[in-house]
């Protein structure tokens, strides 16, 4: 597989530098420690952190497949000179899993080095972040400029990327150099879907799909603006239908009531669950707002209950949240 195909499979291309190690919602609240973009130049440092980290991945067996990478990519090259930093390091399994993901022999991932610095920065960070000091549940943004989550319970620590994919902190706090390591058993990949893709690429959102279609908002959870997007399933609508005796082809033919719906379900900003206001009215981009509770139960205008069945859907440019109801701001009458 050429190289740029590889790129292609695995959906990188030039990322924006972005900032916060916390939500990028449109709240500053909701974000936190700062977080520094890469810098390129090879010094004595840089050197000397690169090789704190291949200390400690040639000390481990189950880490010498990074060690190949991290020789191959250059890791010098990456982090910030004498910068503090925190490395996510999978394990030899996570590599050898990734490469079965991908259709890739482990030469040619090696024999790319673009493509290796792609996914060494998706797992690095400019901070040094102990396991302690890990912001559970919050946006994290890594050096390569998407984010990944990480939900502590307990002695567990959850990772999920761009792709909504999970792994498991395996060894944290593996002190080197000027930063540290956290082993982990998966390869982290950025995400790879807009919010629209998003939507399109699951069956039980497709009447929402059809429904954001016949409002002309595609372009709105395409464009790189981060938004949240709280998202009925096709068993909501099918309840919201009977509940006001509509047909289908009447709310798909509503227009502006239609669209006014929708953007009731949408916030400016990316807001994981862990950023949502508790028991506070969170105002939609249709204007009107909402309250979530403690339990994850959304209260519309209208005092209808429903349930957040699912959090923290990753996107390249957002968030979804599922619920099993149709919000409504206004009384919808035949």
């Amino acid at each position: 597989m050429k190289r740029r195909d590889t790129l292609a499979v695995l959906g990188f291309g030039a990322a924006s530098w972005l900032t916060g190690c916390g939500g990028s919602s449109g709240s500053a609240a909701a974000d936190s420690a700062g977080i520094s973009g890469a810098q390129t130049t090879t010094t004595a440092a840089q050197d000397i952190v690169a090789n704190a980290v291949l200390s400690i991945a040639q000390a481990d067996p189950n880490l010498s497949t990074l060690a190949e990478v991290v020789a191959s990519a250059g890791l010098g090259d990456i982090i910030k000179p004498g910068g503090p930093f925190t490395l996510f390091a999978p394990v030899n399994a996570a590599f050898t899993a990734l490469l079965a993901e991908l259709g890739l022999t482990k030469a040619q991932l090696l024999a790319d080095k673009p493509l290796l610095t792609q996914v060494l920065t998706y797992h690095l960070l400019a901070v040094k972040v102990m396991r302690a000091g890990i912001p559970s549940g919050k946006a994290i943004t890594t050096v390569q400029g998407g984010i990944i989550k990480i939900d502590i319970a307990g002695v567990a620590a959850t990772i999920t990327d761009g792709r909504n994919r999970t792994g498991t902190i395996l060894k944290p706090d593996l002190l080197a150099g000027t930063g540290v390591v956290h082993t982990v058993d998966r390869v982290l990949l950025p995400a790879n879907k807009t919010l629209w893709q998003t939507v399109q690429s699951r069956p039980d959102f497709s009447i929402l799909a059809e429904a954001l279609t016949a409002a002309n908002m595609q372009n709105e959870l395409t464009e790189p603006a981060l938004k949240t997007l709280f998202a009925p399933t096709n068993t909501a609508f099918a309840q919201l239908l009977t509940q006001i005796n509509f047909s289908k082809a009447a709310l798909l033919a509503s227009g502006p009531l239609l669209a006014d719906v929708l953007h009731y379900h949408l916030l400016t900003g990316r807001w994981l669950k862990a950023d949502l206001p508790i028991d506070t009215p969170i105002v939609t981009q249709e204007g009107s707002a909402f309250r979530v509770s403690h339990d994850m139960v959304i209260t519309d205008e209208l005092l209808r209950p429903s349930l957040i069945t699912a959090t923290d859907v990753m996107a390249t440019n957002g968030v979804i949240h599922v619920v099993d109801q149709v919000l409504l701001h206004i009384l919808i009458t035949t």
